[in-house]
């Protein structure tokens, strides 16, 4: 699984009987098995995906009680969550290089301590004996270490799905991990002013949240032990070598089909960030509580676990990333335009909730699928820089169309009906903001319905080459028919 670029070299661009002769070449004597402690570590990246993205969004859900106990404004209490974003864009490239290089274990128990002291220091800044002056400068080092690790851990699904788990079950191990990011929001969502309500203390809640960060990292580093697993999972594995970081940036900057899916849908999930970002503030221009648009955004996240969760398995079991990746996307784009009309109704909490679901069920759900097509079109390019990639531009995006939209919300002379926060610039009308949103959605999906077109690349060499996985129970191994359809 190291031998450098020469095997990528010998694969991309390679004719199927190439493709076959190069691989029965080097694995005639090849066992594939699968280990069940695979399952243990799918664990500790999901308990560690939620738990990072329930430390980016601990203070949003509570911002005017966190002001008021860090004595800060509203803007600073903002940037607990921007500094994610910012921390991103900038370390995303290096995180690519950490994985495919440094590998999977060094990259999670990495990003499990980091996360951990995060959550910790979080904790250290809310004491007593801390000055007041120090409090939030320590929790906002705390967010900071938190945002670091967050490149590490969003990344690795694909690398883990593809590492440890044949090509039957691919799919659905990504959809997990990645959804267990989601399911970190929401659960963010929830607890933090359920918490501050019983509790009426940050340092109660802060405290909460550091638990599962402190397991997790317990977790990965007792019990992750090797790199990669003894035996590779698929042929696949057996020539994907992660070319050296630049070269494989090379390939993929020379890679229409990944061109096309790293902007259109990266400008998709950017508008969902904007949709996510926004809600609130848009709905409660046409009199809808705080509450409501709360639910809204649990149900578009509730549905779109439950939407991933049944495409894991369908994509699993056909191999039909582009056709799911583009219906997906149609119908997402979809959902945007009907909720830019319904959400400058008023009174309209049933058709509104409604659109949030549907929004939720094909935009949330589409995310795993849409990263394991990046890697079947960029393979043999490691993983996690075709995954990285698309990070990347999925956050820019999201942050120009979040300034777009801002820009171009208008004060409303007149609004009766808004229960929006008091003061000059709350009242918004959002109507021109909305209609741009669905138009960036319908614009990236029409692009990439009309111009992406790829080959399975890594469905391709591992249908060339295909021996059975044997039993090995006293390793863990399970018995596995690998699939010979390309």
């Amino acid at each position: 699984m190291d031998d450098g670029s020469a095997d990528t070299e010998a694969l991309v661009g390679s004719s199927r009987e190439e493709v076959r002769s190069h691989l029965d070449s080097r694995n005639t004597a090849t066992k594939f098995k699968v280990y069940k402690r695979r399952w243990f570590i799918l664990f500790v990246l999901c308990l560690l995906n939620c738990s990072n993205a329930m430390s980016w969004l601990t203070f949003a859900p509570v911002a005017d009680q966190t002001a008021q106990y860090l004595q800060v404004s509203l803007n600073l209490v903002n940037w607990l969550s921007l500094v994610y974003v910012v921390v991103a864009i900038f370390f995303s490239l290096i995180t690519t290089w950490v994985l495919d290089t440094l590998g999977l274990r060094f990259s999670l128990i990495m990003g499990s301590w980091l996360n951990m002291l995060g959550a910790i220091l979080r904790v250290i800044g809310m004491l007593n004996c801390i000055p007041e002056w120090a409090m939030f400068p320590m929790v906002m080092g705390g967010q900071t270490l938190c945002a670091f690790a967050q490149p590490l851990v969003i990344f690795a699904p694909t690398k883990l799905a593809a590492l440890w788990f044949p090509d039957h079950q691919r799919a659905t191990a990504n959809m997990m991990a990645s959804m267990a990011n989601t399911v970190g929001l929401l659960l963010a969502n929830i607890f933090s002013p359920m918490i501050i309500s019983y509790t009426s203390t940050l340092f109660m809640l802060l405290l909460i949240y550091a638990i599962p960060a402190v397991v997790a990292c317990f977790l990965a580093t007792v019990g992750i032990r090797e790199r990669v697993p003894p035996t590779p999972p698929s042929a696949s594995m057996v020539t994907s070598s992660s070319e050296p970081f630049l070269q494989g940036m090379k390939l993929l900057l020379t890679n229409k089909a990944y061109m096309v899916l790293l902007v259109c849908f990266g400008s998709g999930i950017g508008v969902f960030t904007c949709f996510s970002t926004l809600l609130e503030q848009i709905l409660c221009v046409k009199g809808y509580s705080n509450d409501f648009a709360g639910l809204c955004g649990a149900v578009a996240i509730v549905f779109g676990v439950l939407g991933a969760f049944l495409l894991g398995l369908y994509v699993d079991k056909t191999k039909k990333f582009t056709e799911v990746t583009k219906i997906n996307m149609c119908l997402t784009s979809l959902g945007c335009s009907v909720f830019a009309v319904v959400s400058q109704l008023s009174e309209q909490k049933v058709i509104i909730g409604a659109v949030c679901a549907w929004f939720g069920f094909f935009g949330y759900s589409v995310y795993p699928v849409a990263m394991e097509l990046g890697v079947e079109c960029s393979y043999p390019v490691g993983e996690a820089t075709s995954s990285g990639l698309i990070f990347v531009s999925r956050q820019i995006q999201a942050a120009l169309y979040l300034l777009l939209l801002q820009a171009l919300a208008k004060p409303m002379a007149d609004s009766p009906l808004s229960v929006c926060a008091t003061g000059a610039d709350a009242n918004l009308s959002w109507t021109v903001p909305v209609l741009v949103m669905a138009g960036l959605c319908t614009l990236g999906t029409c692009c990439f319905v009309g111009f992406f077109h790829t080959d399975y690349r890594r469905l391709r060499a591992e249908a060339t080459a295909s021996p059975n996985t044997v039993t090995d129970q006293s390793t863990g191994g399970d018995t596995w028919a690998n699939s010979t359809d390309a």
